[in-house]
C-alpha cells in the first residue's frame, strides 16, 4: 500500500484502532449494500438499452417480413397471369396453389425435424439432479 491510501483509508473508517469490529463490519456491509444496489441500477439500466435496441430490430424484422409477405403475393399473381395466357386461369391458379403447398410441406418437415433433434437442457437437468446429492451429508466421509 502506498502512502497516498493510507489517508483515504483513515478518511473513510476512522481510527481503526478506536473503532470496534462490530462498526468496521457494518460499514463493510453497508459498503457491500451500496455496492451491490450500484451494480444492479446499472445493470437495469444497461438492459433497458438493450432492450430499446431490441426492439427496434423486432419491428425492422417485422416490417421485412410484410414486404417479403407481399413480394411472394405479387409474385404467386404474376405467376399465376403469365400461366394464364398459356392455360385457363383456374389452372393456372391451382398450378401456382400446388407449388405454395409443396413449399409448405418441405419447411414443416424441416421444421419438425429440428424440433425433433432439441435435447432441452442436458446440462442444467444434469445439474439440477445433482442438487439433492450434494444437499446430503457424506456418510462416508465420517467414518
Amino acid at each position: 500500500m502506498n502512502t497516498e491510501e493510507a489517508p483515504a483509508l483513515t478518511d473513510r473508517f476512522g481510527d481503526v484502532g478506536s473503532r470496534s469490529f462490530g462498526d468496521m463490519l457494518g460499514a463493510v456491509t453497508q459498503d457491500l449494500s451500496l455496492l451491490v444496489r450500484q451494480e444492479m441500477e446499472l445493470a437495469k439500466a444497461e438492459v433497458k438499452v438493450e432492450a430499446a435496441k431490441a426492439g427496434r430490430a423486432s419491428a425492422m424484422f417485422a416490417g421485412a417480413g410484410v414486404a417479403g409477405h407481399m413480394t411472394l403475393l405479387f409474385a404467386s399473381i404474376a405467376l399465376w397471369w403469365g400461366l394464364s395466357s398459356l392455360m385457363h386461369g383456374g389452372w393456372a391458379a391451382l398450378i401456382v396453389a400446388v407449388l405454395w403447398a409443396a413449399a409448405a410441406a418441405v419447411l414443416y418437415a424441416r421444421a419438425r425435424t429440428q424440433l425433433r433433434r432439441l435435447k432441452g437442457l442436458p446440462r442444467t437437468a444434469d445439474t439440477v439432479e445433482k442438487i439433492p446429492d450434494a444437499l446430503k451429508p457424506n456418510r462416508g466421509a465420517a467414518r
